[in-house]
C-alpha cells in the first residue's frame, strides 16, 4: 500500500515509525533534518530549519529520505519506515492537528511554526458559488475529502494531489475546492499571475499546524528547538519566513457552506464494480442527507445495544477492510482516527452513532464504498462503539437500529480516555 505524503492525512502514519525507528545518535555529526517528499511547503520546512537550528546553535543538514521509493504515487511505508532509521534524525514539516492526531507519548514535537488550514478555494473572478449544482473538487483519502462531503447540495470530483485539486478550479473542471491553504500558495507561486478567492471552511478536520517531529529520546532537542522557534518568533524572523504561507487575516466564510455535518445516507443506485464507486453520483443523488452535528441539541437516548459476538466479528471486518487506512488501533494512518477525544469526547460530541453509520455504510471502504452487507456495516459499528467504550450487551444490533439513533457519540465510561487502557485493549473486552 502507498500513500500520499503530501497529503496531511498521512501524519499518523509518520508518527507510528518515528516512534520505534528514531534512536539516539552515538556521534557528533551534524543532524540529519527530512522534509516529506512532494509536499506543497517543502520550501518553506528546509528554510525554517535552516534558521532554527541555526538559532538554537545545533550541527544540522537537510538530508533526503534516501531510496524512500518515491513516485507519483507516494512513498510506500515499508520503504518509509527504511529510510527514517537509517537517514533521518529529525522530521521538518510534520503535520499535526486535534482531530486526526494519533501521536502518542512515545513521539516529541516542537511547537507549531506555521498554522494553516484547509479552505475554500475559487476562480477569482468568480468569487464563491453557492448553486444547487455546484461542483467542488477534493483531494482523495486526505482531510480535503472529509470535509468537502460535510456540502449539502454539491458534486464531487476527487483528485489524486492537492495540486491537481487547485488545478481543478483553475482549469475549470471545478466551480469550486477544498484544499489545504499551502497547496494554493504553492500552485500560485508556479503559476504566475494566478490567484484565488479563497474562504474559511468549517470543520473539526480544517486546521492544521507544522511542526518538527522527534523520536522519544530526544527532550533536550526539543526543548533546544523550542527555545529557537520561541526567539525567532519575538524578533520577527518566524514571521518573515512563513508569512506568505499564512491564510490572510479576517477570512470570509465561504457562502455555500454546511451549517452542520451532513453525510450521504441510505441506500444509493449506481455503479458498485471494482474501483471507486463515483463520489460525483453519490452527491448528486437526492434525499440523503443527514445532519449530525446538533447532537448537542438533540433528545439524547441510549446508544443502541450490541452483542459480544458482534465486536468480535466487527473486529475481523475492520481488520480486512478498514485498518489500512484507519490504523488497527483505530488510531488513523491516511484517514482519521476512529477513537479519542476528536472522535468521541467525553461531552458535547460533534457526531452522532447515526451519522457515523451512516456515513461508513455509504462511502467506506474508501476504494469500493457499499460493498458490505448492512448486518456486516452494523457489525464493525459494533466494535467501534466497544472501542469507544461502550459495553456490549445480550441484545444484537441492527443497522436499521444504527442508522436511527441520534444519540450523540460521547465516549463510553469504559473508553481508553477514561483510564481503561488501549483501543485494542477495550476492543476485546
Amino acid at each position: 500500500m502507498k500513500t500520499q505524503l503530501n497529503r496531511l492525512g498521512a501524519a499518523a502514519s509518520v508518527a507510528a515509525v518515528l516512534a520505534f525507528t528514531m534512536t539516539p545518535r552515538a556521534t557528533a555529526a551534524p543532524l540529519r533534518i527530512c522534509t516529506f517528499p512532494g509536499s506543497p511547503t517543502a520550501a518553506l520546512d528546509k528554510a525554517v530549519a535552516q534558521e532554527t537550528f541555526k538559532t538554537a546553535g545545533i550541527a544540522a543538514a537537510l538530508v533526503q529520505f534516501g531510496d524512500a521509493g518515491a513516485d507519483d504515487d507516494g512513498v510506500s511505508l515499508k520503504a518509509l519506515r527504511t529510510a527514517l532509521g537509517r537517514d533521518c534524525d529529525v522530521i521538518a514539516g510534520f503535520p499535526r492537528s486535534r482531530a486526526a492526531d494519533a501521536a502518542d507519548a512515545r513521539m516529541l514535537f516542537s511547537r507549531g511554526y506555521l498554522s494553516a488550514s484547509y479552505v475554500s478555494v475559487a476562480a477569482a473572478s468568480q468569487g464563491q458559488p453557492a448553486t444547487a449544482q455546484e461542483v467542488i473538487a477534493a483531494t482523495y483519502g486526505s482531510p480535503s475529502q472529509l470535509i468537502a462531503v460535510q456540502e449539502q447540495h454539491a458534486r464531487f470530483v476527487l483528485e489524486t494531489t492537492p495540486e491537481q485539486t487547485v488545478a481543478a478550479v483553475a482549469e475549470g473542471r471545478a466551480q469550486r475546492a477544498v484544499v489545504w491553504y499551502p497547496a494554493v500558495v504553492a500552485y500560485e507561486q508556479a503559476h504566475e499571475g494566478q490567484h484565488f478567492d479563497v474562504r474559511k471552511t468549517r470543520s473539526p478536520y480544517s486546521d492544521w499546524h507544522l511542526v518538527f517531529a522527534f523520536g522519544h529520546h530526544a527532550k533536550r532537542l526539543q526543548q533546544r528547538v523550542d527555545g529557537a522557534l520561541g526567539a525567532m518568533e519575538a524578533d520577527g524572523r518566524l514571521a518573515g519566513l512563513t508569512r506568505a504561507w499564512m491564510p490572510p487575516p479576517g477570512l470570509q466564510a465561504a457562502r455555500a457552506k454546511p451549517t452542520a455535518f451532513a453525510y450521504l445516507d441510505g441506500p444509493t443506485l449506481g455503479p458498485r464494480s471494482g474501483a471507486l464507486r463515483s463520489a460525483r453520483y453519490l452527491a448528486s443523488a437526492t434525499g440523503h442527507i443527514v445532519k449530525v452535528s446538533d447532537a448537542a441539541g438533540a433528545s439524547v437516548a441510549a446508544a443502541p445495544s450490541f452483542d459480544r459476538a458482534q465486536v468480535q466479528h466487527g473486529k475481523r471486518l475492520y481488520a480486512s477492510n478498514c485498518a489500512k487506512c484507519h490504523g488497527a488501533d483505530m488510531q488513523g494512518i491516511t484517514a482519521p482516527a476512529l477513537s479519542g477525544a476528536a472522535f468521541a469526547p467525553a461531552s458535547n460530541a460533534h457526531l452522532t452513532i447515526g451519522g457515523v453509520y451512516a456515513y461508513m455504510a455509504t462511502n467506506m471502504p474508501a476504494d469500493r464504498p457499499g460493498k458490505l452487507k448492512d448486518q456486516e456495516y452494523a457489525d464493525i459499528m459494533a466494535f467501534l462503539l466497544n472501542a469507544n467504550g461502550y459495553a456490549p450487551s445480550s441484545n444484537k444490533t441492527t443497522a436499521d437500529s444504527l442508522r436511527a439513533s441520534t444519540t450523540p457519540l460521547n465516549a463510553g465510561p469504559q473508553s481508553p480516555m477514561h483510564g481503561s487502557g488501549s483501543v485494542a485493549a477495550a476492543s476485546a473486552k
